[in-house]
């Protein structure tokens, strides 16, 4: 065999592992299209900058990939930025090679992300391992070459080095500059959307419904000595109980446009809190109101499961809901299997809604089967099937549906317990993966998880710090909960899921008895006081992930409900009706998933910007030089 023959087929073998190794980790589409995505920004910064040999920010882009989602994804993003970027700069034996250096780009990338274990890169070291990445890429494309040479000798491959030298240089100070440039504004934006496609329709909605868990106990009369609250509740339900909307809904922030899934997990939230739903209103309407002009078609799976809990959690009818039997039609999408969809997250979610429906943990055994042969090796279970990355917010639930079917001595529960132990991070918090630092929304998850399984929260303790303190320690002067110490995002969903954590009161939730609403003499939040300026902090005072809700609200127009951005909390209009804060619920706890990191998303847009400026800058001046050439 010869070496070229031996080289390549090598090559080939690499990169097929390489792609099964991504296709095994059972990608999401939103994932596969943030890769694509990714794929198709690096094909872009390797055309613009073709004129300049050898200086693109292609490598930083694969490696950031890496860095934010993971090592799979960034060996797919590396490996079809070389083959699609060779459509405009030719195809050729080398480019398999350069998929599969590429591709390693991106796995190192992974590797760096391990090792800061969720924390942000540092601007001067993460420049210099781009830099360090140029020539591990140019040191394989020059193995390339080498199989070409006469002779296969470490003469030979120092001389192709050699004359290789000047271009793998102009390469490693091109990403050197780049990631200077762009680098950590880049790896936040990304970790960030990574987070909003992993969040699972159980995370949104449970993020809504414990919007309304906060606000909902808030709005009810005087409990007995039983229910009384921590400050913290009271302080969250006080914040929350102002932005109820006038159809009876709930949108994920403040003065956002409600919607079903928001709504349902609301629900969920203040049922939880010891409120029972219908008893929380704005005028005469109430969430049942809203939902009654929103029921859920009979094939959307989360929007059935979501439906089913919170009517359970209201005491209303799930059988004949709008003319609709809900768990009719939930079962009827059942798999043979006893799965929904062939997902963890919506298969949890269903065994609940089944629970809450009346179905018994005997006619429920086929799908709690099904969930626990996809436990991972690491005792965690991840939103798809076993395989994939295990996080808190799936492990959370699926111990709520063991539990709700009576599995909470199985030995599958003891190891997904195991698992949140060994997950929690120093601060006492959760992130959502392994790796990822701690929020407020996924910390919630697992508090739920942990009580349904039977342990004390309390009882885990990393450095003096529990779960509950962290979630706590997040709340502002005004009652409202921060999603993360650098992020004050989506103020009300986050408030609301941190109560559901709070309250300690797994799904399904039992409705609560009823009660009159009561208004509160003085609906008005006191505002979130500025936290004062540190060396962290100083010098971001411009970002929305750093900015304290209080100075969000100064902000004139409001972003897009449909991102979901963080909107401080505006007092209600002149003679609107504002329900009363409870003085105690009941203490149960509940978990909440959010997910939608807000950092970084607003420097990354300046800094492509600026990219994109210098590209057109530098073609210009070249093709000015041209035509001067040709005249």
């Amino acid at each position: 065999m010869t070496w070229q023959l031996a080289s390549v087929a090598v090559v080939a073998l690499v990169l097929a592992a390489g792609l099964v190794w991504f296709e095994r980790t059972r990608p999401s589409a939103k994932v596969v299209a943030l890769v694509a995505t990714l794929a198709a920004l690096a094909v872009v910064g390797r055309i613009a900058f073709a004129p300049f040999p050898n200086v693109k920010p292609t490598t930083d882009i694969v490696l950031f990939a890496g860095l934010a989602i993971g090592a799979a994804p960034g060996f797919s993003v590396g490996a079809i930025t070389a083959l699609a970027s060779n459509v405009f700069f030719g195809q050729g034996p080398w480019t398999p090679w350069q998929m599969v250096a590429w591709g390693l780009v991106g796995v190192a990338g992974g590797l760096l992300g391990r090792l800061l274990r969720g924390r942000e890169p540092a601007r001067v070291p993460l420049a210099l391992v781009c830099a360090a990445a140029g020539f591990g890429y140019g040191a394989l494309l020059d193995f390339y070459q080498w199989t070409l040479a006469a002779t296969h000798t470490v003469g030979s491959y120092a001389a192709v080095s050699a004359t290789s030298f000047p271009y793998n240089l102009a390469h490693a100070v091109g990403n050197f500059i780049f990631a200077m440039a762009i680098g950590p504004a880049f790896v936040r934006a990304l970790r960030r959307y990574r987070r909003r496609f992993e969040v699972r329709w159980a995370q949104p909605a449970v993020a809504a419904a414990l919007i309304a868990a906060l606000v909902l106990p808030v709005v009810l009369g005087a409990p007995s000595p039983a229910q009384a609250k921590s400050r913290a509740e009271v302080k969250a339900l006080k914040y929350l109980d102002h932005f109820q909307n006038v159809d009876g809904g709930f949108g994920g922030a403040p003065h956002q446009s409600s919607s079903p899934l928001y709504t349902g997990w609301a629900t969920l939230g203040i049922a939880a809190a010891g409120t029972n739903p219908r008893d929380v209103r704005h005028g005469k309407r109430n969430v049942i109101t809203y939902m009654r002009r929103h029921v859920p078609k009979p094939k959307d799976v989360g929007g059935l499961e979501r439906t089913i809990l919170m009517l359970h959690a209201s005491g209303v009818s799930q059988r004949n809901f709008g003319r609709h039997n809900l768990v009719a039609e939930l079962i009827a999408l059942r798999k043979p299997d006893g799965s929904w969809e062939e997902l963890v997250d919506h298969t949890s979610f269903g065994i609940l809604a089944l629970r809450a429906g009346g179905m018994s943990p005997k006619a429920l055994r086929t799908s709690a089967l099904w969930l626990m042969r996809q436990q991972n090796a690491d005792g965690g279970f991840g939103f798809a099937t076993k395989g994939g990355s295990s996080d808190a917010d799936d492990t959370g639930s699926t111990l709520q549906a063991l539990a709700s079917v009576g599995w909470r001595h199985r030995v599958a529960t003891r190891r997904a317990l195991a698992y949140l132990r060994k997950t929690q991070n120093a601060d006492g918090g959760f992130g959502q993966m392994n790796a990822d630092s701690s929020n407020a929304q996924s910390t919630s998850w697992a508090v739920q998880g942990i009580v349904a399984a039977g342990a004390n929260p309390a009882a885990l303790r990393r450095n003096r710090h529990t779960p509950i303190s962290y979630i706590t320690s997040l709340q502002q002067a005004n009652g409202a909960v921060r999603y993360s110490r650098t992020s004050a995002q989506t103020p009300i969903w986050v408030t609301a899921q941190a109560l559901t954590a709070l309250a300690r009161n797994p799904f399904p939730v039992k409705a609560p008895k009823r009660r009159g609403p009561v208004r509160v003499a003085d609906p008005k939040p006191k505002p979130a006081r500025a936290p004062a300026a540190t060396p962290s902090t100083a010098g971001s005072a411009r970002s929305s992930s750093r900015v304290p809700i209080a100075h969000i609200a100064k902000s004139k127009k409001p972003p897009p409900p449909s991102h979901g951005q963080t909107i401080s909390p505006a007092p209600p209009p002149a003679g609107t009706p504002v329900q009363a804060a409870v003085t105690s619920v009941r203490r149960r706890h509940v978990v909440a998933t959010s997910h939608g990191d807000g950092e970084g998303g607003g420097t990354l847009g300046p800094a492509l910007g600026g990219l994109a400026a210098a590209a057109l800058i530098a073609g210009g001046y070249l093709a000015r030089r041209r035509l001067s050439v040709r005249h």
